[in-house]
């Protein structure tokens, strides 16, 4: 692109214009790198909360459908009935159910006569086989993917967003001392200007949505914001553990008698608990803690299990008595009320890795410095 000439820059409106058409392409870019950031956060905080949430999430349903089955099983109400049949279609998968009563069936997309219009036209002009040059036949074919992707989705708006896009371009810009520059800086006003209020909407989608909702909580530390959601994932499974036992009394042995009052034994009144100096050598540790916790210090030959993935991971575990621990006791304590109300024998270390250190007990580090207690 040639300098503008002196005549150029005289001219008031049109230097008005590359200004602002200049500041307008520095804030389209600064807030296109913040979305696509953002975007990329959200998908790693949802990916992460997938894995380590997600079974408690199913282990939770489960536990509403079993629930809501034997609340209907002893009353035989059609009203509980109902919850009980939408209780167990939650656990089970959408493929498995087939679609719902009013859901739309999937349909076959074929794009209209002005999106095939649309979509040659651009074929024409942006075809990345029209340059020899690398770097624009990279930057053509990226395009065009988009091109595809739209017209696949028969999305005649976005094609149209596209042929905008691509008429507006800088590589479509008439020289600095064209004629035809003062109308180009308008349409490429026109055109960034739509770009960063569809950018800022976007922001603000991402943002409403909810994993973005949930990381900017803690936008800083989204691994502690999931250690949080475990344990309090954790400690309403043990409630509806408990619950789902005292309507079941003898382990469903016996069938309740609707004369006889409901047993409600308080399973969770007292964690089994043992203070850090009586856990026996040779006892088999769970660490519930987080990686960089465990790697400051832990106890030797301890299991390490974050609390976040106890759930998925339960297969691990192995048979018999488990001594579990964290930083003071209050994450084990969730995680052995969790166990205990499934059936383990689980013991809550009191005081977690600080009594332990207290009591002089040995640790190790995991890069084989001095180990202390993060």
């Amino acid at each position: 692109m040639s300098v503008p000439s002196v005549e150029v820059w005289a001219d008031p409106e049109r230097r008005d214009l590359e200004e602002r058409v200049a500041a307008a392409e520095l804030a389209w870019l600064t807030l296109d790198v913040d979305v696509a950031t953002l975007r990329v956060e959200i998908d790693n905080f949802a990916l992460a909360h997938h894995q380590l949430l997600g079974p408690l999430y199913a282990e939770l349903d489960e536990l509403d459908a079993l629930i809501a089955e034997s609340v209907a099983a002893l009353s035989g109400d059609p009203e509980d009935l109902r919850r009980a049949r939408e209780a167990r279609e939650r656990v089970e998968p959408a493929e498995e159910r087939g679609p719902r009563e009013g859901e739309p069936e999937a349909r076959r997309v074929r794009p209209d006569k002005e999106a095939q219009r649309v979509y040659r036209e651009l074929a024409r002009r942006a075809h990345p086989d029209l340059t020899t040059d690398p770097a624009e036949q990279e930057r053509r074919s990226a395009f065009i993917a988009r091109v595809n992707e739209a017209y696949a989705l028969a999305d005649a708006a976005e094609l149209e967003r596209l042929a905008e896009e691509w008429s507006s371009s800088p590589d479509s810009a008439p020289a600095a001392d064209s004629p035809d520059r003062l109308g180009w800086l308008r349409q490429r006003l026109e055109w960034l200007s739509g770009r960063i209020t569809a950018l800022a909407v976007e922001r603000v989608r991402l943002e409403r949505t909810p994993m973005g909702e949930l990381l900017l909580l803690r936008p800083d530390e989204p691994e502690r914001l999931l250690e949080d959601l475990a344990e309090q994932l954790l400690a309403t499974a043990a409630d509806r553990q408990a619950r789902l036992a005292a309507l079941l009394p003898d382990n469903g042995r016996n069938a309740p008698s609707h004369d006889a009052p409901q047993q409600n034994p308080q399973m969770f009144a007292q964690l089994p608990t043992a203070d850090a100096a009586s856990v026996p050598a040779d006892a088999v540790l769970l660490d519930v803690r987080e990686q960089d916790e465990w790697d400051a210090g832990h106890v030797e030959g301890a299991l390490h299990i974050p609390i976040g993935q106890v759930v998925a991971r339960l297969d691990e575990l192995p048979d018999g008595r488990l001594y579990v621990m964290c930083r003071v006791g209050g994450r084990s304590a969730q995680v052995v009320q969790y166990l205990v109300a499934g059936g383990r024998d689980a013991v809550n270390v009191d005081g977690g890795m600080f009594a332990w250190e207290a009591a002089g007990r040995p640790m190790v580090s995991g890069g084989g410095g001095e180990p202390f207690v993060l």
